[in-house]
């Protein structure tokens, strides 16, 4: 077997002199002003990550501030709704026994007339 090397006259292709070399140095440099956009775009990435870790822990603050309110305003309308509830109960419980035993004397009225 003859190894892969190229014969002695001919150049090596890393060292040849080549047409494609302005191609090559067109594609390295889009390639690099690709690479600073992408580091500008980190960059910017990381500010906003870092305001967005700020700004969360503020909406932790206020979700906290909303909860205490919402605690408050349900001991407040509780309190009130279970006082409003018993004096509704008491003046059902009222006028329930009295319509009840009107009730009951409007039977005994029609039983009477009855016989």
């Amino acid at each position: 077997m003859s190894p892969r090397l190229p014969s002695g006259g001919a150049p090596r292709l890393s060292t040849a002199p080549s047409s494609s070399t302005k191609p090559r140095q067109l594609h390295q440099s889009h390639l690099h002003a690709q690479l600073a956009q992408l580091s500008a775009n980190l960059g910017d990435l990381e500010n906003l990550l870092r305001n967005t870790s700020i700004q969360a822990e503020s909406i932790r603050g206020l979700g906290a501030f909303h909860g205490g309110l919402f605690m408050a305003a349900s001991k407040v309308l509780g309190e009130e709704t279970i006082a409003g509830s018993a004096q509704q109960q008491q003046q059902q419980g009222q006028g329930q026994t009295k319509g009840h035993g009107n009730r009951a004397s409007e039977r005994k009225d029609d039983s009477d007339s009855d016989f």
